[in-house]
């Protein structure tokens, strides 16, 4: 039987067909409801991110990356293959290659070092690479203890952390939504004056949508777990950034777009460079 290539087979398909298809190989992992407001509120009414349930599902996910069991961690979930978000990569390369093949990288929220073993092995030439990931206290405790390496380290201190290593890039995957008080840290960030920030799998609403806070509940085979979570105005957040950087790049992100009734937000990304 002839067999077509795959790009001639989608050129002949309508788009709808595969996105049918794509939601039927990748279902969404995360559910949303509510409109809450404020933060406690939503707080209460969740099981939290602090959970110890999280660590160890995402402690022992990343083990399997550690000793080449699985490819890749993203959320506690392995996989056999790596998916990249090749625009941070790209930027992190880029950002390496006009600061003399050096990288030094601060990844806020980086869990167990999802983002750094994604990348890893495209950055391998990168001398020196210093990858410092700040986050909760018994997530560095385990990675200090299990998974830092001479280019790994954990810190749960943000500014702690920038003394030591000296940024030149700050990394938010995922991060933003689950803060109850974003823009502080952004203002933290701003203050330390990295050369660049990169935000990635952030969702935002478009014209004058205000930020809303929902609940998250993750996928009973994901975590069993539900926690706060924001959606950002985009012109809003992109405002908070034009005295000071400019955007170099911004791109649709992992999630696309997310349906929440009668409005739709879009999961993001952006490259900001100092000015």
């Amino acid at each position: 039987m002839k067999r077509y290539p795959l790009k001639i087979i989608k050129a002949m398909t309508p788009p709808i067909i595969w996105d049918m298809a794509h939601s039927i190989a990748h279902p969404q992992p995360k559910q949303y409801s509510g409109d809450y407001k404020t933060w406690s509120e939503a707080r209460t009414l969740t099981t939290g991110y602090d959970t110890p349930l999280i660590l160890e599902k995402v402690k022992n996910a990343a083990l399997r990356v550690k000793h080449g069991e699985a490819a890749f961690e993203r959320d506690s979930v392995n996989f056999d293959h790596i998916e990249y978000s090749w625009p941070v990569l790209a930027g992190l390369l880029w950002i390496a290659s006009v600061n003399e093949n050096t990288l030094s990288a601060i990844d806020i929220g980086g869990s167990l070092g999802s983002s750094y073993y994604q990348n890893k092995n495209f950055l391998s030439h990168v001398r020196p690479l210093t990858w410092s990931i700040v986050e909760q206290k018994h997530f560095v405790q385990f990675g200090n203890q299990h998974l830092a390496d001479e280019h790994l380290k954990f810190y749960d201190d943000l500014k702690n952390c920038a003394a030591v290593v000296h940024p030149q890039v700050i990394l938010l995957s995922s991060v933003l939504p689950y803060l109850e008080k974003p823009y502080d840290l952004l203002h933290t960030i701003k203050e330390l004056r990295p050369q660049y920030i990169i935000v990635d799998r952030t969702p935002f609403f478009t014209g004058n949508t205000p930020d809303r806070i929902t609940i998250q509940k993750s996928s009973p085979k994901v975590y069993d777990a539900s926690y706060p979570a924001r959606f950002l105005n985009e012109r809003k957040f992109l405002r908070f950034f034009t005295s000071d950087y400019e955007i170099v790049a911004d791109w649709k992100a992992l999630a696309g777009d997310i349906n929440l009734g009668k409005e739709t937000a879009t999961d993001k990304g952006f490259i900001f460079k100092i000015k």
